[in-house]
């Protein structure tokens, strides 16, 4: 039996390009290969692998499999007249245009993400006038723009965020009376530029989104999660723990989870744990017994072995009534491996000269499990030497400013293995006062009539000059 079905509901988009008159250079995929590869060029009609300037057409089950670094395209349509597929599972795919999944009337598409990543100049349209899905388990999609989930009339578009990241400009649902958009969250994320937080909330009020199948609870905030941007997330009810899509350090870990309220109160409840490493063992569920860890058991936690850098997938089902009618969990998933270090830079600092020069401590943050190093660079300034830095290799230093301006300064930490960074920017003015009237919200003082941030005899020797001066008009 299947424990987990992710039905491909219909994707069909019709293309209108009003405007677009640029050539198109048509790709088609045969799969004639001898695997089912992207990277495979006698698996496109044209012989050869896609280039940047190259637009795919994917019509047929099954269909490419991303795996490689470096492949590229300039659009792509997953489903353009009839059912066709995409898998992206590791490597990284850069589209110049943007991404229909199910372009024409008639046709439907299915976008696999799993790992690696995904760059888009532009936006990915899920669902245009027809019907596609968006599974994502993991790794990274990146848009230029939108990413639009149910665009016309007849369009029926569904995301699975159940791994991974997506970054967008802005996140559209139903453009059209008529349309139908949903998305359901589980372990992935989704950031948008900018305050969304009504939009996105008028998404879930009105049932469009939804996290881990109505078992969860959706987690939405603007410029906490990530600077300036809206993040939405989701937990599921049973509070799995490592986090559904995190990291841990390899070797022994702990799996635990809350477990609900029994129907009959004081009824314990007991729980099937399931773990491995072979996603296709636990959705499918060939072979239960395989991967079961706990059975029939009142526990809320088990310790298991983990390997470094693989992905885990374990699995809840719990039993709050009758002793043979489980409630099935979702799949989480985590990812075991060396994490890499996480950096903090220190706050963004507004300062000034005093006698040509300025001084500044930088109090970095930096933690991690092993031993690591850290360089301090200048990024960015006015002229090249305006700004020192006293020890570059220390977490803690200083740094010395000869010249007003904008500096942003970097510092990067590596573990032998894996380099994370992080940056600071420093505003350098002339004056105290300078400094204070860029700040955001600032108002000058009642009196200070020459402006510089202080009401002094100067200012009283500018209301004595004019006082009892009058400019008004005298005749209508």
């Amino acid at each position: 039996m299947c424990r987990k079905v992710i039905c491909s509901v219909s994707f069909v988009l019709m293309l209108s390009l009003v405007g677009d008159v640029q050539a198109v250079t048509w790709v088609n995929w045969t799969d004639a290969g001898p695997d089912h590869l992207w990277s495979t060029g006698k698996n496109w009609d044209s012989g050869i692998v896609l280039t940047a300037a190259e637009s795919a057409r994917i019509d047929m089950l099954p269909g490419p499999i991303v795996t490689n670094e470096g492949t590229v395209a300039d659009r792509v349509y997953v489903g353009n007249v009839g059912t066709g597929e995409l898998t992206v599972d590791g490597g990284t795919l850069t589209i110049s245009g943007w991404v229909f999944v199910g372009a024409n009337a008639g046709s439907n598409g299915t976008f696999n993400m799993n790992s690696g990543a995904v760059n888009v100049a532009d936006a990915i349209y899920v669902g245009n006038d027809g019907s596609g899905t968006l599974n994502m388990t993991g790794g990274t999609i990146t848009l230029g723009a939108d990413l639009t989930i149910g665009r016309t009339a007849t369009a029926t578009g569904h995301v699975n965020l159940d791994g991974g990241t997506i970054t967008v400009r802005h996140l559209l649902m139903r453009r059209a009376a008529g349309s139908v958009g949903t998305m359901d969250v589980g372990g992935g994320t989704l950031i948008m530029a900018g305050n969304a937080l009504s939009t996105v909330q008028g998404f879930i009020d009105n049932g469009w989104i939804t996290a881990y199948d109505g078992r969860g609870m959706l987690l939405l905030d603007y410029d906490v999660t990530n600077e300036g941007k809206t993040t939405l997330k989701a937990v599921h009810m049973l509070n799995p723990n490592p986090a559904d899509g995190g990291f841990v350090s390899p070797g022994e870990v702990e799996l635990s989870w809350t477990l609900p309220d029994p129907c009959v109160p004081g009824q314990p409840v007991s729980v099937d744990v399931y773990f491995t490493d072979d996603y296709e063992a636990l959705a499918m569920f060939t072979d239960p017994a395989a991967i079961r860890i706990v059975s029939k058991q009142n526990v809320t936690s088990v310790v298991v072995q983990t390997q470094p850098k693989t992905r885990y997938y374990w699995a809840v089902d719990t039993y709050v009534g009758g002793p043979n009618d489980p409630i099935w969990g979702p799949i989480f998933s985590f990812f075991a491996d060396n994490e890499p270090p996480r950096v903090d830079a220190g706050a963004d600092i507004v300062t000034w000269l005093v006698d040509g020069i300025m001084v500044k401590k930088l109090d970095a943050t930096v933690t991690d499990e092993d031993a690591y190093a850290v360089q301090w660079t200048v990024v960015s300034e006015p002229n090249a030497g305006n700004a020192v830095i006293e020890t570059p290799t220390s977490e803690d230093t200083s740094v010395t400013f000869l010249a007003t301006g904008r500096y942003v300064l970097q510092l990067d930490a590596s573990d032998g293995e894996y380099v994370n960074s992080d940056t600071i920017t420093i505003n350098v003015y002339h004056d105290g006062c300078e400094a204070a009237r860029s700040l955001p919200g600032y108002r000058p003082l009642v009196g200070d009539l020459n402006g510089d941030c202080r009401v002094d005899d100067l200012d009283l020797a500018l209301l004595q000059e004019n006082w009892l001066k009058d400019n008004s008009l005298t005749e209508p």
